[in-house]
């Protein structure tokens, strides 16, 4: 029987993502007696920016005419064959990691082990795990379908770099979706396993929150 595993951070009420960034704001949901809303309450209220926990970045996040979340084709977030790439201890991901690898319509999923900083003030650090730019031209050649990172971005984050996202950019004009944040990883085989980083459909968002997990086995 196939085996789930969630890969996705959990979103709490004033968690920190990324400096700088509004902290979500969560109502948990009532469970009211109101006539006017059901026995079931209100569910609950969240405010969030969309670059909240582990989340997707569209085209439009980069690119003023790029699709944003209601342009998504699921093809390139769901039910995708996936690979991961150990990128452990490579700061940076350069190009002799993934040269000879099979990526064509797969969701490319760099394992840096990063994630164990999560909340804490080294998540962020400059030095985070991160994508040469000659690497991202190199899975997007490949053909991969989706890009994810354990780690603060695909590009460095560096006071010398403020502004500049060559990975990124090259990857979202390109129409690959970038998936961070991701987690856990190291649960995962290297292939063998199904990858899904689903969001909501909203018109005019470029960035917003997934549930990511693979189906294994």
């Amino acid at each position: 029987m196939p085996t789930l595993v969630d890969v996705s951070h959990q979103i709490t009420d004033g968690m920190t993502t990324s400096p700088g960034l509004p902290a979500p704001a969560v109502e948990e949901g009532s469970v009211g007696t109101d006539p006017m809303l059901g026995a079931g309450g209100t569910g609950g209220r969240v405010s969030l920016a969309g670059a909240t926990g582990t989340y997707v970045e569209m085209p439009a996040h980069r690119y003023r005419d790029g699709a944003d979340l209601a342009d998504l084709d699921l093809a390139r977030v769901a039910d995708l064959p996936g690979l991961v790439v150990d990128a452990t201890g490579r700061h940076p991901i350069d190009t002799r990691l993934l040269q000879g690898l099979d990526v064509r319509d797969r969701a490319v999923l760099l394992r840096t082990g990063w994630d164990r900083h999560w909340r804490t003030d080294g998540y962020n650090d400059p030095d985070h795990p991160y994508l040469e730019e000659a690497a991202a031209k190199l899975l997007v050649e490949g053909g991969a379908a989706l890009v994810g990172i354990d780690a603060a971005g695909v590009d460095r984050t560096a006071p010398a770099a403020e502004g500049a996202r060559p990975a990124l950019g090259f990857l979202l004009s390109a129409g690959v979706p970038v998936v961070r944040h991701l987690c856990l990883l190291d649960r995962l085989p290297t292939d063998g396993f199904r990858f899904h980083a689903v969001p909501v459909k909203v018109r005019g968002m470029a960035a917003f929150p997934v549930r990511a997990f693979a189906v294994v086995g």
